[in-house]
């Protein structure tokens, strides 16, 4: 089940909504949630809730162990045994096949990869699991002491398949002492529309621009379709993924869950550092927190980690050579910047930086979207000039002018101008009227013809998943 989908809209969330809030007890909502989150994960294929539970149950186990035996061996062999466990069973779903085959081709040998499925959201439950043993092992959270109330946390359909990766501590109030409230529900059916429409309308539409210039015969693509096609594939990226965590938070406030962002408007970075900071907050910060600062941060050996922190991000994303080579492209990026080039930046007109910043994520992406190393190379000769078939065609005109109003929506919707013309506009008088106008008519209208038209998609769409559920 998806959030985008037809039954989740008409069926599933109003039917969640209204039983959950007819019951007043607080422990029936838990277990409301809990339900209706394991129906939700076990829409498609019940079978992988079995591993859910599996590494739930013992993480819960290892937690308490942790937390009693702290600083002992005992504790400290119940964290390193479930924080292993849990990755033994993410990379036997998610690497075994990658690991194999790449065996064969090494040493020539003939082994038979397993062939198992990938269990959706696995990548993201594993992580929050780690976290949350951590950080218990660490005396930053209490463990919690009912294993439903931990199963909650982990299941819960909000954020489950495709994150942000919400850690425990953030969250283990709200558990038993969450406050609801119609102005939460109010923005949470805001915030949730707004995503609804970025997947929908922005990223299906961006998606299927893309298929014109990307993953097709590259002997005929001109330069400037190549560059469209990427552009393209960027802004689908942005829109798909942010517009997921959207609606996860916006799912979160309707329930009494606060998530902190996870994106913050990437694309108007002047530095691969600074996109960083900015895009997919929440898998950024676990890898600064569980993983460099361990390794020793900045304080030591600093190359070295940035190198085992990317490397571990590329192949986070996906069991293949080029999520590696896209990973360790921007450790070789984030080197190059801590070493001059940031200072470089900062002298520069700030459109320059964003246009570097553009242009390096561009390069980027191509890795990100091409399986094959080889297409990849191909694409990016395209691109700068050296393998083009002419600069532009008259296919790519077309296209471009047919989707010229969308690009530059699209373009806008990446950065934070309305938001800002918001905030300048309040004030007093007039400027205070304009801004209750917005508010009280404005944005319901808004907002109610952004779901009419998501709907209106959605009934001529066949089932488009989010991208970020392959990882």
């Amino acid at each position: 089940m998806i959030f985008s989908g037809l039954f989740f809209l008409c069926v599933f969330l109003p039917v969640c909504l209204g039983l959950y809030y007819i019951i007043r007890n607080r422990t029936y909502r838990n277990w409301l949630l809990i339900i209706a989150s394991l129906i939700f994960y076990a829409w498609g294929e019940p079978v992988w809730v079995s591993i859910l539970l599996l590494s739930t149950g013992f993480t819960y186990y290892s937690a308490l162990l942790a937390e009693k035996h702290k600083g002992k061996t005992i504790g400290k062999a119940a964290l390193i045994f479930s924080v292993t466990g849990n990755l033994l069973i993410l990379g036997f779903f998610k690497y075994s096949g990658f690991l194999i085959n790449n065996i064969n081709s090494l040493i020539g040998t003939g082994i038979k990869a397993p062939d198992v499925g990938l269990p959706i959201g696995i990548s993201f439950y594993t992580f929050k699991l780690i976290s949350y043993l951590v950080d218990v092992y660490k005396g930053e959270t209490e463990a919690q002491k009912s294993p439903f109330k931990l199963l909650l946390y982990v299941s819960l359909f909000h954020q489950l398949m495709a994150g942000p990766i919400t850690r425990y501590k953030d969250i283990s109030e709200a558990i038993d002492n969450r406050v609801e409230n119609f102005q939460d529900f109010n923005y949470g059916v805001s915030r949730f529309i707004t995503g609804l429409g970025k997947k929908v309308i922005m990223a299906g539409t961006a998606g299927k621009i893309t298929e014109l210039f990307m993953g097709t015969d590259y002997s005929r693509l001109p330069l400037m379709g190549a560059w469209f096609g990427i552009l393209m594939y960027a802004l689908q990226l942005y829109f798909d993924f942010s517009g997921y965590s959207d609606m996860a938070i916006g799912l979160g406030r309707m329930f009494g869950f606060k998530y902190k962002e996870n994106f913050d408007y990437p694309y108007i970075s002047k530095s691969a550092s600074e996109f960083w900071r900015r895009w997919h907050i929440s898998l950024g910060s676990f890898f600064r927190d569980y993983v460099y600062i361990p390794l020793g941060g900045n304080r030591k050996h600093r190359i070295r980690n940035l190198f085992v922190v990317w490397a571990l991000t590329g192949l986070w994303h996906g069991a293949d050579w080029n999520f590696i080579i896209w990973g360790l492209y921007y450790f070789v990026l984030l080197v190059i910047e801590k070493a001059f080039l940031i200072k470089l930046l900062e002298k520069l007109p700030g459109i320059v930086a964003r246009l570097y910043l553009w242009v390096a994520t561009l390069v980027g992406w191509v890795f990100f979207y091409h399986n094959d190393i080889g297409q990849a190379i191909k694409f990016l000769w395209i691109m700068f000039g050296t393998a083009a078939n002419g600069i532009t065609s008259p296919e790519l005109s077309i296209h471009f002018w047919n989707n010229a109003v969308f690009l530059v929506i699209a373009l806008i919707g990446c950065t934070p101008v309305f938001s800002v013309i918001f905030r300048k506009l309040k004030g007093e008088g007039n400027r205070g009227k304009l801004i209750w106008f917005i508010e009280e008519f404005g944005k319901p209208v808004f907002n109610m013809a952004v779901l009419v038209l998501s709907v209106i998609f959605l009934v001529g769409q066949s089932y488009s998943p989010f991208m970020y559920f392959k990882f």
